[in-house]
């Protein structure tokens, strides 16, 4: 039997922080869980269609800060910030809806993503889009992945869907790979995402790995211009 590894979990604390930071005690620790759980649940479905590269959240006792990556920011903050202050007071109408404690000093936080079409989370939602406006599948995951690997800094891609296919009665397994995916090197920044797509017929499972090469301790260094010669 093969053990399959969560490609982000398998790297945590090696190249990769974990998507939420805090500290609690005994009986804290359950609470905040379930709490983080059911905001990134509330905000998956309220920002469908907004691009989401990730959710993450930050909390302390008096603090609680989430930070949302999206290649779509003006769709998130509206204008002159109007969609923000909404989504921050929908989040805290969700919170009392749901008992979950969020302290007073709450920030709501929007980061643009650079490059999309190299982050899983956002490619993962293009194929989801490409499915439910009912396009080709095969011609969905053959334009997708031609997008991702147009980038410089991608080495190798692979998206996977699953489901009634087409509106076929048997559900079925395909997939399209460029490139190569080391899974297995922990040093390789693979960035994994998975979506559903809803279609009238049934949901159809998306999951997206990208691998963009690896990253070494003295990668920084690196980037640093060498200095210029001193003379004795």
């Amino acid at each position: 039997m093969t053990h399959i590894v969560h490609p982000y979990a398998h790297r945590l604390g090696i190249i990769r922080d974990w998507k939420s930071r805090w500290f609690g005690a005994k009986d804290d620790f359950k609470k905040f869980l379930k709490g983080d759980v059911l905001i990134r649940k509330f905000l998956d479905k309220r920002l469908r269609g907004s691009y989401i590269a990730g959710i993450e959240i930050e909390r302390n006792a008096k603090t609680f800060r989430i930070l949302i990556k999206t290649a779509r920011p003006g769709m998130v903050i509206g204008r002159a910030g109007e969609g923000s202050v909404k989504l921050k007071n929908d989040i805290l109408k969700e919170a009392t809806r749901l008992k979950l404690d969020i302290p007073k000093d709450f920030k709501l936080d929007v980061e643009e993503v650079r490059s999309p079409e190299s982050n899983a989370g956002v490619v993962a939602e293009m194929v989801c889009e490409g499915l439910e406006k009912r396009l080709p599948f095969r011609m969905v995951l053959k334009q997708t992945i031609e997008k991702v690997m147009a980038n410089r800094d991608v080495k190798g891609a692979r998206i996977a869907i699953s489901g009634r296919l087409g509106g076929a009665e048997m559900a079925r397994y395909e997939q399209i790979r460029r490139g190569g995916i080391p899974l297995q090197t922990f040093r390789a920044d693979i960035d994994f995402a998975k979506n559903t797509a809803r279609l009238p017929y049934g949901a159809i499972g998306v999951k997206v790995w990208i691998y963009k090469g690896q990253i070494f301790a003295d990668s920084k260094k690196k980037l640093i211009p060498a200095e210029a010669p001193t003379n004795f």
